[in-house]
């Protein structure tokens, strides 16, 4: 089977997958207890307002009736209309996904260049001082919350030091560049704003730091284990004794065949951070998904919830997809 063709049954395999989860979604979501309606206009609105919000929303139809309402709009590329602002679900997304996605590529940037350098120094010092401050630095970063660690990030670099900002993706004298790809940090390079693109990467570097500690630690660990197998093959041994220096037996020929579960929980890391930067992003204030969608589930806003969990199921089936090519291309013995 060719890569392509592979591709492609992968991709027609997604279409049930991301039928269920729409389903799952839409059940769970009404399955709330609360009426939107009441949520919008108050516990003192008139019967005659809480059915008008009803029948603007089709939230009087059957259940079945809107669902299927739902998944004709999704085959049009409409995902609804927000019924807490009353603006395109699509038209918010397009505002809130760059703040996430540029809040995970940071995530994700701090656990490579920090989880890769130090996996592979607790590999190399295994059993040695090196190894152990590893060990507990990922102990530690396992097992710590996100919510109490993004608090003392913010007491102590913010509150006591002063030399990090506390929240939002720019400071208050700044004003957001103009729009290209909605990340701050590209789009004030490209506008040549050097100014602001470091007061944005400044206000990224908490709730980056804050959102990764707990994937570094796992890709720091999956590094070592992995690592570790690859020094003990026969192929090392041959290597070291042909006189080859270590730092060519470790990084061209140890390192690369022990990419392929360093890449499997990269691509799901990646994943999870999307999707899962709620609390982050309601601590830090972080204007991206995830405080969209808490903000949203506060009105049982259906439209936004489902929304978030359609765009975050597709990034993660994707990116699974991703994994799965680059196996091939890390390790030319794979093929589909």
């Amino acid at each position: 089977m060719s890569l392509l063709e592979f591709v492609l049954r992968r991709l027609l395999a997604m279409i049930p997958v991301v039928f269920g989860v729409i389903l799952c979604m839409f059940l769970i979501s009404h399955a709330i207890a609360g009426d939107p309606a009441t949520m919008i206009a108050g516990q003192r609105a008139s019967a005659e307002t809480l059915e008008t919000i009803r029948r603007t929303h089709g939230l009087d139809k059957p259940l079945y009736e809107q669902f299927f309402r739902y998944l004709s709009g999704l085959a049009q590329g409409d995902l609804g209309e927000s019924i807490r602002n009353r603006r395109p679900v699509l038209q918010d997304l397009k505002v809130f996904f760059p703040a996430t996605l540029e809040l995970t590529l940071a995530s994700m940037g701090f656990c490579l260049l920090l989880g890769i350098p130090l996996g592979v120094l607790a590999a190399v010092r295994r059993n040695r001082l090196a190894d152990h401050l590893t060990r507990v630095f990922s102990v530690i970063g396992v097992s710590t919350p996100v919510f109490w660690l993004g608090l003392m990030l913010l007491l102590v670099f913010y509150r006591h030091l002063g030399i990090l900002p506390g929240s939002g993706r720019i400071g208050v004298f700044f004003s957001a560049p103009p729009t290209v790809t909605g990340m701050y940090l590209v789009d004030s390079l490209l506008n040549g704003d050097l100014d602001l693109f470091w007061n944005a990467a400044k206000h990224l570097v908490l709730p980056a730091f804050c959102l990764s500690y707990v994937y570094l630690a796992i890709i720091t660990r999956i590094i070592r284990s992995s690592l570790i197998d690859s020094l003990e093959q026969d192929y090392i041994v041959t290597a070291r004794a042909n006189g080859l220096a270590e730092w060519r037996v470790v990084g061209r020929h140890a390192f690369k065949n022990s990419l392929i579960p360093t890449i499997t929980i990269v691509g799901l890391s990646f994943g999870e951070l999307l999707g899962g930067a709620i609390l982050t992003e309601t601590i830090f204030n972080w204007p991206g998904m995830g405080k969209y969608v808490v903000d949203s589930a506060n009105y049982l806003d259906y439209p936004a919830i489902m929304a978030v969990a359609l765009v975050s199921s597709l990034a993660y089936v994707f990116l699974n997809l991703l994994v799965d090519v680059l196996y091939a291309l890390v390790n030319p013995q794979i093929r589909y």
